[in-house]
């Protein structure tokens, strides 16, 4: 899809509140940068972004986003180097699922230059909000709604494009129990299972609940129509490592087409680890348990990158997986950030400068 973008006006805040973060003790997603990029979608065509100052939005209450769900969003981060130099990455592989996600919620797709550059422009300006403190970054939000009034169930006529920005600190931290679902599902066949739907989202947290009560932090997504086979990790894609093979499912309409999954499948192929893409059941998984061939399970998302699981529970049962010096969710997780945060060679060309 090709645009011609024209400037991108900047209201800038009267006041910045970059005086008042702590940087050495930053939640996740919790603080916001002084500025936001705003889009709007009206009279068929998106108009030239603007960036404004973070503020709230104001909605009709007969919005289409309250009552039929038309909302997407992607997650992305920036990272600064040793000498002060922002990078992003593999943001064009975000602007595509964006747009994968806009066309199944028949939401107009974005053209790569509002994405891209918007998205530049306002970094540039919120340089000093990227952190430096370690593990940190600045996480990134660009989101789409309908904002388009009425109650009739349809496509709303108008929608917003939205990039805020949070400095974060690491999303996880050490292993977590999890809890292989049985009963509930997290998408369906046909359905919207490999969009970034906030709607997918929403119908994750009941079951996550009844998983906390019984002490797992996450839930082990199976598929909707036999339960027995692995697709997602929490709000993640999930990796088994059985002897020294690494497994993944296939995506489909069901499983989100991770970039934090498809950089782990490059990776290991670089580092000349076994992997394969198949679907993996949840016997499989118990019978290597049982035999000491699991070594490892992993989620792995741009919020976390890697999230090591330490135990997880099926039928009544917990099994615990082994604690390894040499991981393989260590390893890949530390090629990544080398790359993200610019400390290795990038042989990929995923490292995207904001220049």
């Amino acid at each position: 899809m090709e645009a011609v973008m024209n400037n991108i006006s900047v209201e800038k805040a009267k006041t910045s509140k970059i005086h008042e973060v702590d940087f050495e003790n930053l939640s996740f997603g919790s603080i916001y940068t002084d500025h936001m990029l705003v889009c709007d979608y009206v009279d068929g065509e998106w108009k030239t972004p603007k960036i404004v100052p973070y503020q709230p939005i104001t909605l009709d209450p007969s919005a289409k986003i309250f009552h039929y769900g038309q909302s997407i969003f992607e997650g992305m981060k920036a990272y600064k180097d040793d000498n002060e130099k922002i990078w992003l990455f593999r943001p064009l592989e975000n602007h595509k699922r964006l747009n994968k996600s806009a066309k199944r919620l028949a939401i107009p797709q974005l053209p790569e230059a509002y994405f891209m550059e918007g998205l530049t422009a306002l970094l540039q300006l919120e340089k000093d909000w990227v952190p430096t403190t370690p593990g940190s970054s600045l996480y990134i939000r660009p989101f789409i709604f309908a904002s388009g009034t009425g109650f009739h169930a349809s496509p709303a006529n108008a929608y917003k494009f939205i990039i805020a920005c949070a400095p974060s600190g690491t999303y996880f931290s050490g292993s977590v129990k999890v809890l292989i679902e049985e009963t509930y599902s997290r998408a369906a066949n046909g359905g919207v299972g490999y969009a970034k739907a906030g709607g997918n989202y929403a119908g994750q947290f009941y079951p996550t609940q009844l998983a906390a009560e019984k002490g797992y932090q996450q839930v082990i997504w199976t598929d909707d129509n036999t339960h027995e086979f692995i697709e997602e990790a929490g709000a993640m894609n999930v990796f088994v490592r059985i002897g020294d093979t690494l497994l993944t499912a296939p995506t489909n309409d069901r499983i989100l087409d991770g970039i934090t999954r498809k950089s782990i499948l490059d990776i290991a192929k670089d580092e000349g680890i076994k992997t394969e893409v198949r679907k993996v059941s949840v016997h499989e998984i118990v019978e290597a348990a049982k035999n000491g061939s699991l070594k490892e399970m992993f989620g792995a998302g741009t919020a976390a990158v890697v999230s090591p699981i330490g135990a997880f529970g099926y039928k009544g049962e917990d099994y615990e997986l082994p604690e390894l010096k040499d991981s393989f969710a260590s390893r890949l997780k530390k090629r990544i950030t080398d790359i993200q945060y610019n400390r290795a060679e990038d042989k990929f060309g995923w490292r995207y400068p904001v220049s």
